[in-house]
């Protein structure tokens, strides 16, 4: 028999609270159970907020004709590494820098570093 038999056992048994005597007996002493998955059955788990649809960007977007403009990324690898990219969107040049933390301050830095060894 698991744990999780036992608990759901003492929970179905008294009505979802615990009484105070078997309180003191269970490893977790919590009166109300939740399920593991309570926290992400709720609207905004895993959303970011404020977000901007691709399809509300302007038409000059799409075309490309305006030269200056750059897309970023970050990505982040194993054993904590991570890496930036930033591609210009008019020729496609592409700049890969290695960051060392993942922080804001560090990335605008090592991007800027990087940007002021550009040709």
């Amino acid at each position: 028999m698991s744990h999780e038999t036992i608990y759901r056992t003492l929970f179905i048994q008294s009505r979802v609270a615990l009484k105070k005597e078997l309180l003191a007996h269970l490893r977790r002493t919590r009166a109300m159970r939740r399920s593991r998955h309570h926290a992400q059955k709720t609207d905004n788990h895993g959303r970011i907020t404020g977000t901007v649809s691709i399809s509300e960007r302007p038409a000059s977007v799409d075309d490309r004709a305006v030269p200056g403009h750059w897309e970023g990324d970050l990505l982040f690898g194993s054993a904590n590494s991570q890496i930036a990219t930033l591609v210009k969107r008019h020729t496609r040049y592409v700049m890969v820098v290695k960051i060392d933390r993942k922080d804001t301050a560090t990335v605008v830095d090592a991007l800027i570093e990087n940007a002021r060894r550009l040709p």
